[in-house]
């Protein structure tokens, strides 16, 4: 597993126009080739009376999955400059479909270029763009008259709070990066005295927005 990468948020969409062609992006983040189909076959099924419904994706660790499609552009006018976006953006596991509803005005290849890049750009700004860290999640158990000073304390520290859960004594799971399990440890430790029980559970990854 990758120890951070950047990907999209899970959906979203975007439209623009340009020289009276509508261009509408999507965007989602797929797992799988597989899922990345369906994604493409589901836009086209939306506008099956769209001119063109273009494609590209980039799926797996190590971007071993790349597809582009231009859908009767123009070869390399379309899907190859969407497919370019995300490589530029650094994106995995992230497909994108642009729906263009011809306007009457044609653009010629360098024009089917820049709209097509813009379009993804764009659809893919504002669908939103995340990190995803590997991290390791900790359980720390504690009386109840601990908890109003670890959940200040970790809320306003680099670790982000997963969840707390209120039993016959409180449980907050915690994200922790990798090699920061002997810190953080030896920090709450200190901070409570030792009056709190630790569980270290599975690896999993927490994610934020990219700005």
């Amino acid at each position: 597993m990758l120890e951070n990468y950047q990907t999209v948020q899970l959906e979203g969409s975007h439209e623009i126009n340009i020289q009276k062609s509508r261009f509408i992006g999507y965007v989602k983040r797929c797992e799988s080739e597989e899922e990345a189909q369906d994604f493409i076959q589901s836009i086209k099924k939306k506008h099956n009376d769209a001119n063109h419904n273009c494609s590209a994706y980039m799926i797996g660790e190590h971007d071993l999955i790349q597809k582009a499609n231009d859908d009767g552009e123009p070869s390399g006018t379309a899907g190859v400059p969407m497919l370019e976006v995300l490589k530029k953006m650094q994106l995995k596991d992230t497909a994108i479909v642009v729906t263009r509803y011809f306007g009457g005005i044609k653009l010629g290849a360098g024009g089917l270029i820049r709209a097509y890049s813009k379009t993804a750009s764009e659809a893919i700004l504002i669908t939103g763009i995340v990190r995803r860290e590997l991290m390791r999640i900790v359980k720390i158990t504690a009386d109840y008259t601990l908890l109003g000073k670890l959940e200040n304390e970790i809320r306003n520290s680099e670790y982000p709070i997963k969840k707390i859960t209120y039993l016959e004594n409180v449980e907050i799971e915690v994200y922790v990066e990798k090699k920061k399990q002997e810190e953080f440890d030896q920090w709450i430790t200190d901070l409570t005295s030792g009056q709190t029980v630790f569980e270290w559970g599975e690896y999993s990854y927490h994610e934020h927005p990219v700005k």
